[in-house]
């Protein structure tokens, strides 16, 4: 993980260090640390698996999810490689085709496609939390086990509000880890609106360290699920580019930077800590946004890390 950095200057250094906000590394998860800029030791290709081809997404809704939260989350899948509808610039589509450019093409060598098609395959949900609410990394993983993710597929568990999960807020907002024995990926995204809107919601939430400038508004008036989609777009980056802990990744294998968690807290340009860059605003709503999706909907993404340039890439 990168990190920032004398009377008042040490105030203000110690209060961005700590301000700077979420963000990930591997079992991976978007782990809460600061970074100001790409480390200049490169984002590198370790010649393992990557995820390609048609990617089916296997759900797990745990805990009590309203039908409108559960469509923001499905939405945003089905805009990453949307076919039904094409969405104006900058779109959720154009942002993931931009994962597939950085990094799968330089995976092509390896043999199979440089594309990810990401196909909702099924969803699922345990509304009664069947292993309780607080729940461990260990269960974690048997929850993705529940969403029978596909060989070379993804399964997505994600948390209501009222669930707690070990380092939930404390050290994470997400996840991402394997299934060496189905050969699948697994994602972890929680509802931070009750726990920690200021760690894993911002910049949808005043921080709960740091300068407190004011929020930005959500783009689908969700706070907790807008910041879902965040760690999710993230995290899906990761398994994505780096599924087995072989593939693309930055530092020790342990607790890598992948794709979009080298550019934490990054999501237009001109971002620095506290201030999430130039982005799009809905003039209706005052929403901000970086990205256009299916069925009119608009979200926030993260920067992505582009190897060839050590910069991050954004879509504004």
């Amino acid at each position: 993980m990168g990190s920032f950095t004398a009377a008042t200057s040490n105030l203000l250094l110690l209060a961005v260090v700590i301000f700077s906000l979420v963000h990930l590394s591997t079992g991976s998860s978007r782990k809460l640390s600061a970074l100001v800029e790409p480390q200049p030791n490169l984002l590198t290709y370790h010649n393992g698996q990557v995820l390609r081809g048609d990617i089916p997404v296997s759900i797990l809704w745990y805990g009590q999810f309203t039908p409108t939260q559960k469509s923001i989350i499905s939405d945003f899948l089905l805009s990453l490689t949307s076919t039904t509808q094409s969405s104006p610039n900058p779109s959720v589509s154009q942002w993931w085709s931009s994962i597939e450019q950085l990094y799968l093409s330089k995976a092509g060598k390896s043999g199979g496609p440089t594309t990810a098609h990401v196909v909702l395959a099924s969803q699922v949900s345990d509304e009664g939390c069947s292993l309780g609410k607080s729940l461990t990394m260990g269960q974690i993983s048997e929850l993705a086990a529940k969403a029978q993710p596909k060989k070379g597929g993804v399964g997505l568990v994600f948390t209501a509000q009222d669930v707690a999960v070990e380092g939930f807020c404390m050290s994470r907002c997400g996840l991402h880890g394997s299934d060496p024995r189905t050969g699948s990926a697994y994602v972890w995204v929680g509802n931070s609106a009750t726990q920690c809107p200021g760690q894993c919601a911002w910049p949808f939430h005043q921080p709960t360290y740091g300068p407190q400038t004011p929020p930005l508004t959500a783009p689908n008036g969700d706070v907790g699920v807008d910041g879902m989609v965040i760690n999710l777009a993230s995290m899906l980056a990761g398994a994505v580019t780096n599924p087995f802990g072989d593939g693309f990744f930055q530092g020790p294998k342990e607790a890598p930077l992948e794709a979009a968690t080298a550019c934490a807290g990054v999501y237009g340009k001109g971002a620095y800590p506290g201030y999430a860059g130039d982005l799009q605003v809905e003039p209706t709503t005052g929403a901000s946004y970086n990205g256009n999706g299916a069925h009119g909907r608009k979200y926030l993404l993260p920067a992505l890390f582009d190897p060839s340039t050590s910069t991050c890439s954004t879509l504004v």
